[in-house]
């Protein structure tokens, strides 16, 4: 497992271990207690808690200093339309996958949903397709999946 994973895997036990949904960490310290550098964390925080994700970040910094992440509560319509709206007029494969990826670990879709969607935006439903707007019509497909989704 990467280390990118790991402390990854450790934010979310403590935001399921909080009844607030909140996880309050000190980002010298987590990188010391997994012997990573500090930006380790920051870079984890960045990729993988974001809006999109359902996540809102805030920090103080200086001595005192932390990071707090808030699992955001919303109905599973607003969110998807929310990712939809971001999405934008292209999308790469990896973009796609990790999208969707992250709706199903979110609970937004479910694992037949994900296997469907997946499949509609791989590179081989697009060999046909000349390579200069393979992203965008990637995008477009995705985003109709997702509004049948809602």
């Amino acid at each position: 497992m990467r280390m990118s994973d790991v402390i990854t895997e450790a934010i979310m036990q403590m935001l399921s271990e909080s009844q607030e949904g909140l996880a309050e960490i000190k980002r010298n310290e987590l990188a010391s207690v997994f012997g990573c550098v500090p930006s380790q964390i920051n870079y984890v925080i960045a990729s993988r808690f974001t809006p999109e994700q359902g996540y809102i970040v805030e920090s103080k910094r200086g001595g005192g200093g932390y990071i707090r992440i808030r699992r955001i509560k919303v109905d599973r319509s607003s969110a998807l339309m929310h990712l939809i709206n971001s999405i934008g007029d292209e999308i790469g494969l990896n973009t796609a996958r990790v999208l969707i990826e992250n709706l199903l670990a979110q609970g937004l879709i479910d694992t037949p949903t994900a296997i469907l969607i997946n499949t509609a935006v791989s590179d081989k439903c697009y060999a046909c397709v000349p390579s200069n707007i393979r992203n965008q019509l990637r995008a477009s497909i995705l985003k109709q999946m997702l509004i049948a989704c809602v």
